[in-house]
Formats: structure tokens, C-alpha cells, sequence
């Protein structure tokens, strides 16, 4: 029987701050072409399992592995395009040297038609590529980000809080684009505290608590489980708090 390699598997992941363990021997699969969803409250652990996925930090136990090659090796990483929670690009170029300077990165040419079709597709006015980054709104600004991730062609991408500072109607438009990035074959890993727009676009969902991951799976399962109208309501139930 063929096993499918995972996009993203942590296993036995730990990882401390001096007496503090921000993750605590976390097991995780993420499979290719999935929307993966992980949720939990501020300080859960979240961001820091990313900086470990990433290599931005030293783990303290288990492995991670990206497409089946682990994650400490930096060609692990050239299959995947990355926004931080907190985007803020050099306030001094233009959109358009911005997003050209990420094409270049991500080893590709820089198409002006794609690239206002993608900005077009987040509400964007192709102005904006002449505007600069200091002259732009948080929301304008995460937009960029984000299609500069969306343009990357890459097969895994890996998103902190990608709906902050986003207006309702650039929330749709996002998930808009995450849906038409997933029909494309494309594997999304996503935080995010906004268990609605997790709900709506995730085939599958973790929930991280003090580190630990006590839920993985479908976000119909999780619901389900603790008998809840909503994912909000099964979350709570979930970390103890109704």
C-alpha cells in the first residue's frame, strides 16, 4: 500500500524558552493539497511552531519534516512561500518593487498581466504598484503580502494570521483566493483567531493550548465531538472553558 509523503509532519515537537514550553512534544500531519487550520488562543504556541517549521529557531526535540525532507535543511524550504503575522516590507520601495524583488526570490519573472490580476482579485487597484509601502493602509499592506505568497507558484504556503487588518469584504476575497489555491492542487497552512473563516475554508483543523495539540482533524468532527452548533462553541468545549 503507497503511504503519500506529508506536506508538512511534525513529530514529538518540542520546543522551550527556558522554563517555559511553548511546544510540547506536538505530533502533526498536514496533507498535500489540504487546507490545514491551526487555531488557539494567544500564546498557545502557534507562531512559535512556525519559527521551528521554518528553521527560525533551534527545536529541543523531535523532527519536522516538508515533503519528506527535514526541515533543518534548507532546500526543505524552497518548496514553500511564507507571510509572518507581522508583515511590514521596506517602507521605501513601491508595490511593484516589492512584489518584483519577491518574484525574483522565489526564482521567478515578474509579470505585470498576473501580478494585477492577483492584486485585481484581492481588491486592489492596479495603482497601487506605483504607491509606496509607507503610503499604504495595515489592510493594503497585508494584501501585497499576500499576493506576493499567491504569485510565488510555490506548492506549500504557510500563512500567520493572513485575514489581520482585513476588511470584511477583503476577508471574502481572501478566501476566495485560499479556495482557488487549493483547487490548483495547493497545500495551505494557516493560523488564524478567527474560527468562522477557519471553519469555512479548512478540510482540517488543529487546536493548540499551552502548547500541546489537543485536537487534529476535520472541523465537522471537532463540532461533533463536543455537541456545539459552531466551531467557536466545540473550541471552548475543546480548551476547557465551558
Amino acid at each position: 500500500m503507497h503511504i503519500m509523503t506529508a506536506a508538512l509532519e511534525f513529530f514529538g515537537l518540542s520546543k522551550r524558552y527556558g522554563a517555559i514550553e511553548a511546544v510540547s512534544s506536538l505530533s502533526l500531519r498536514v496533507n498535500p493539497g489540504e487546507t490545514f487550520g491551526l487555531v488557539g488562543e494567544n500564546g498557545a504556541g502557534k507562531t512559535t511552531l512556525i519559527k521551528c517549521l521554518l528553521d527560525f529557531c533551534a527545536i529541543d526535540g523531535g523532527s519536522i519534516s516538508i515533503f519528506g525532507v527535514p526541515s533543518e535543511r534548507t532546500d526543505a524550504r524552497s518548496r514553500l512561500a511564507f507571510l509572518p503575522e507581522r508583515f511590514v516590507p521596506p517602507h521605501y520601495l513601491t508595490s511593484r518593487d516589492f512584489l518584483h524583488y519577491m518574484a525574483r526570490m522565489y526564482g521567478r519573472d515578474f509579470d505585470l498581466p498576473e501580478c494585477i490580476n492577483m492584486l485585481t482579485s484581492l481588491g486592489l487597484e492596479p495603482g497601487v504598484l506605483a504607491r509606496p509601502v509607507r503610503s499604504l493602509s495595515k489592510g493594503m499592506i497585508q494584501k501585497i503580502g499576500l499576493a506576493g505568497c499567491l504569485l510565488s507558484a510555490r506548492e506549500l504556503l504557510v500563512l500567520d494570521e493572513p485575514t489581520s487588518g482585513l476588511d470584511p469584504r477583503a476577508r471574502a476575497l481572501f478566501k476566495a483566493a485560499i479556495r482557488s489555491a487549493r483547487t490548483a492542487g495547493r497545500t495551505i497552512f494557516l493560523t488564524s483567531h478567527s474560527l468562522a473563516d477557519v471553519d469555512e475554508m479548512c478540510d482540517q483543523i488543529g487546536v493548540m493550548h499551552q502548547g500541546a495539540l489537543l485536537y487534529s482533524g476535520g472541523p465537522v468532527q471537532l463540532k461533533r465531538q463536543y455537541d456545539a452548533i459552531s466551531l467557536e462553541q466545540a473550541f471552548l468545549k475543546c480548551i476547557g472553558e465551558t
